[in-house]
């Protein structure tokens, strides 16, 4: 059982360059008791890539969650900033 929800979502963008990228993971609990974290990337608007990490416990997937997320926050990628509503 996961003690606690992890999920992220980050994106890189530079208009000089065009790029666009997205990177999301979480952690999640499989059928078979595992835990597992979850990883998809690529160009926003596009479906991108996903590759999944099994654990037998939650202290090595949070670990590498947080490796992962250090090397894409080194690298420029960001939260997305929230949407602002306009009063009406």
């Amino acid at each position: 059982m996961i003690a606690q929800s992890y999920q992220i979502y980050v994106e890189r963008i530079d208009t000089r360059k065009n790029m666009a990228r997205f990177y999301a993971m979480s952690i999640e609990p499989n059928l078979f008791g595992e835990t597992c974290l979850i990883r998809r990337w690529g160009r926003i608007g596009a479906e991108g890539q996903r590759r999944e990490h099994h654990f037998p416990g939650e202290e090595e997937a949070v670990r590498l969650f947080l490796q992962i997320l250090r090397k894409r926050r080194s690298r420029g990628y960001r939260p997305k900033p929230p949407v602002r509503q306009h009063a009406s």
